[in-house]
Formats: C-alpha cells, structure tokens, sequence
C-alpha cells in the first residue's frame, strides 16, 4: 500500500482535510502517522525516510534539498491550496516529483468575490455609499455616472484560472469583455467569450479592469501610473491576484488626484499596508483583507479535490489538476 503522511500548518487542517476525506485517505493509502505541522517535520525521520506521497496545504514544506534528502521515496506531492511557488524547487522537478494542486477549485470563490465588485462597481455602489453618508441624504437623480452593466467594458487582466471563471460568469450578463494575455490564444480567448486587447487598452476603455495576472519576475510592477491616469471617467479597478503586480504608490497618487476612480484591493504590498500607508486614507480606495479565496467551509473543497487527485494517481489514471515544469513557470 502507498505510504502517505499529511505535512502542513496543522491550525488549518481540519478546516482543509474534512474528516471524511481523511477517513477515505485511511481506507486507500497507509498513513504512517499524525499528521505533522512543518515546523516540527524532522523530529520524524523514520516517517519522512518512507513516505510516498504527501497531502499538504497552507504552510506546507519547500522541497528543498535537505527535505528531498529526507524524503528519498517521495513521489507525489498533493496540495489543497493555491500557488505552489513556497513548496516547489528546481530540485524537486530533477527528482520527477509530480504536483497536483486545488488551484483551479481555490479559483472559485475569487471568482465569485471578482464578480460581486465588478456587478457592484458598474453600479457606483461604492461612490453612492460614500455620496449618500456624506449628505445624509440620495443624491439628486440622473445618475449619470452609473455605467450599469447593459453595453459597458470589462477589462480582463490575464485568463487565468480565475480570469477564466470570471469570464464564464460574465457570459449571463450584457457586457463586452477585453482580455489582456500574451499566453492565451486567439482561439482561448474567444471560448472566453472575450475579444483580445492591449493592457493600455484594457485601462483606456474599460469600466471596470480587474486584474488576474500571477505574480512573476516579468509581471512585477507592470501595471503603473499611465495605466490608472488614463482610466475612463468612473471607472473601477480591482485587484485579487497580487499586490507586487502594480506599483502601488502610482494607485495612491493617481487615486488621490482622480477621486472620480474607485479601486478595490484585496491584496496590497506589503499585506497589511503599513500602518501610517497613505492608502488607507484614500475612501475611494477598498481594502479587504485578503478574502478573496477560499475560507472556512470553502476549504474543504480543496482537501476533497486532492483526495480525489490521489485516487486517480493510486489507479494510474492521468491526473486532473497536475502541475508540471513547464505550467509552474507560468502560472501563479
């Protein structure tokens, strides 16, 4: 029987792994132990020296070379969370560990999260809150600015795994949507039911742009000044990929200058803002603390999708949700 152990931030387990996923994963595979949180991993050689496969999720190891070392018939490495940028390394792909990660299921909820701000900003519900306490009182109608989403733009940044989920919701409701990516194809993009476009494009013509690009050397900083100032009139900007992807203080400057702009940012750089960070003054500026994906019992989501992941890899059947080299150094 293949030998498993689960390896993770143990707080987090129970809300990951449901005990009736674990209950499966006793019935298919040996469990040598506990599952063990990685601070404490090495007080149990014996365990690490026969293990298989590894279930894991937030806080989980980096499979460097001391913990390859340690783990010399690891194979298979199960991940109930997101990025799998801490856990990977150059040495766990020349040793032929394979990846399997809930990123397409954790992209769920963001999506869900992206289009409740998109639907809300294309209705200035954001503006209108702070308008209507300000004056204690409705602001006198028509209300213009209000796009509805009837005819407007949605400017999508990077058809991810989330950039496609949002797309496939956008589908029910009459909007036209751009997509910014210079990996997805023609053909891609249009099963998205969305027309390519330029990122200044993207900024330029759109009531709303929402960002969904990974967190690469190349997307560090690439989206600036010039893209936020060149903005439409009431347009939106949201954000729950990663904070390092945009140069946060040109948002505050231009955020500042441009009070007719409403950004929503569930992720910042640093996460929080520092405590004095000029961010926090701006009311058209949202902060959420990082919300976005999943939380309580859309946790356990992953924990099932990876369970189901290792039976298919117990049958040797292709896997669903596998990362492989070439993916990794693409994708969040």
């Amino acid at each position: 029987m293949i030998n498993s152990l689960y390896i993770m931030n143990l707080s987090s387990l129970e809300r990951v792994y449901a005990q009736a996923d674990r209950d499966r994963l006793i019935q298919a595979s040996h469990v040598l132990r506990a599952p063990m949180d990685t601070l404490d991993v090495y007080k149990h050689k014996e365990a690490l020296e026969q293990v298989d496969v590894i279930f894991s999720g937030w806080g989980g190891p980096t499979l460097d070379e001391q913990f390859l070392q340690a783990t010399p018939k690891l194979k298979a490495f199960f991940y109930a969370a997101g990025s799998l940028r801490t856990i990977v390394t150059e040495a766990a792909w020349e040793r032929g560990i394979r990846f399997s990660s809930a990123n397409a299921v954790n992209a769920i909820p963001v999506a869900e999260y992206t289009l409740s701000q998109i639907l809300f900003a294309l209705k200035q519900g954001w503006p209108m809150i702070r308008r209507v306490k300000e004056y204690q009182s409705f602001p006198a109608k028509p209300y213009r600015e209000i796009a509805g989403a009837y005819g407007s733009t949605v400017g999508i940044i990077s058809l991810s795994k989330v950039g496609k989920l949002v797309c496939e919701r956008l589908k029910t409701f009459d909007v036209n949507v751009q997509v910014y990516d210079p990996y997805a194809t023609d053909e891609q993009i249009r099963a998205a039911g969305a027309t390519r476009s330029t990122l200044a494009a993207i900024f330029a013509e759109s009531d709303v742009v929402s960002l969904h690009a990974p967190l690469l050397e190349e997307t560090k900083g690439i989206i600036h000044g010039d893209h936020f100032q060149s903005m439409k009139a009431n347009a939106s900007f949201i954000n729950t990929a990663r904070g390092e992807i945009i140069r946060q203080q040109d948002l505050v400057r231009v955020f500042g200058e441009r009070r007719d702009l409403t950004a929503v940012l569930d992720v910042t750089d640093p996460e929080p803002p520092l405590r004095n960070d000029p961010l926090w003054k701006l009311d058209n500026v949202i902060v959420t603390p990082h919300i976005a994906g999943s939380e309580e019992r859309e946790c356990a989501r992953m924990g099932a999708l990876m369970v189901e992941e290792y039976l298919r890899y117990q049958a040797g059947v292709p896997l669903e949700h596998e990362v492989t080299r070439a993916q990794f150094h693409i994708q969040a």
